[in-house]
Order: C-alpha cells, then structure tokens, then sequence
C-alpha cells in the first residue's frame, strides 16, 4: 500500500500528469505535492483547490437534505462523503480531486492536473479512485 510520495509518484505516470498533490481541506494544507502547480505554486494551488473540495463536501446541492441513505431521514448510517470526486475542465487541462476516505475524519483529497491533450480523464479517474483506495495516511 503506497504512502504519500508512492502515491503522488503514481499519479504522475498517468499520460499527460503535469502536477499532483494531497490536501487536506479543512487546513487547505498540501500533505505533498509532486510536478507543477498550476499558476506554479504548490501552497496556493491547494488551497484553492481546497476551498473548492470543501464547497462540494459540505453544501446540500451535493448532500441533499432528501438524501435516502441520510441517518437523519431513516436511511442507513454512512460516514463516506457524499462527493466521490471532483473533475473541472479549462481549455488546457483536466483538474480532478478525489475524495479519501480515512479511518480518522475523511478530510483529505488526491488532486491531479492532467494536460487537457494528452491526458486520458476516464483513465485518471479510475486511477485516482483504485490510488484512494489504496492510499496509507500514517
């Protein structure tokens, strides 16, 4: 199972990888980070990206109050976020966060910046999620 460095080195052998990090979103603080940062630095890069990982996780647009596995309506208790991953596009390249479930508060995510021409998105989703999965946080 990879730790933070393993994992980010991983990342960047995805076809058109140009940068990756882990972040915690409630610090808005990079674990680590690997590759260039989108606007080159790595410290603003994951807090913005954070401040939008936090939006996703915690507004009802995402997590609606009428959700049916929500305890509080009778469904069943689940403590994953209801946010899977994140994937924005700009016209030079694919940003995705992938949310870690963690054994502590499940406030970390994987973000990867994929060159939009060389990059394969639906491979870079698989990747990060089976990269989640397997991720070790000591």
């Amino acid at each position: 199972m990879p730790g933070i460095d393993e994992c980010l080195l991983e990342a960047m052998t995805l076809p058109g990888a140009r940068g990756a990090a882990i972040v915690d979103w409630t610090s808005g603080l990079a674990l680590g980070s690997v590759g260039d940062p989108p606007g080159g630095d790595h410290e603003a890069t994951a807090a913005e990206t954070a401040e939008v990982a936090r939006s996703a996780a915690e507004y009802q647009a995402f997590a609606p109050k009428d959700d049916p596995l929500d305890p509080a309506r009778g469904g069943t208790d689940r403590k994953e976020l209801p946010v899977e991953d994140l994937m924005v596009t700009t016209r030079t390249g694919f940003h995705l966060i992938r949310f870690v479930e963690t054994t502590f508060d499940s406030s970390v995510f994987l973000y990867l910046w994929l060159d939009r021409h060389t990059g394969n998105l639906a491979m870079a989703r698989l990747r990060l999620r089976d990269l989640s999965e397997r991720l070790v946080l000591v």
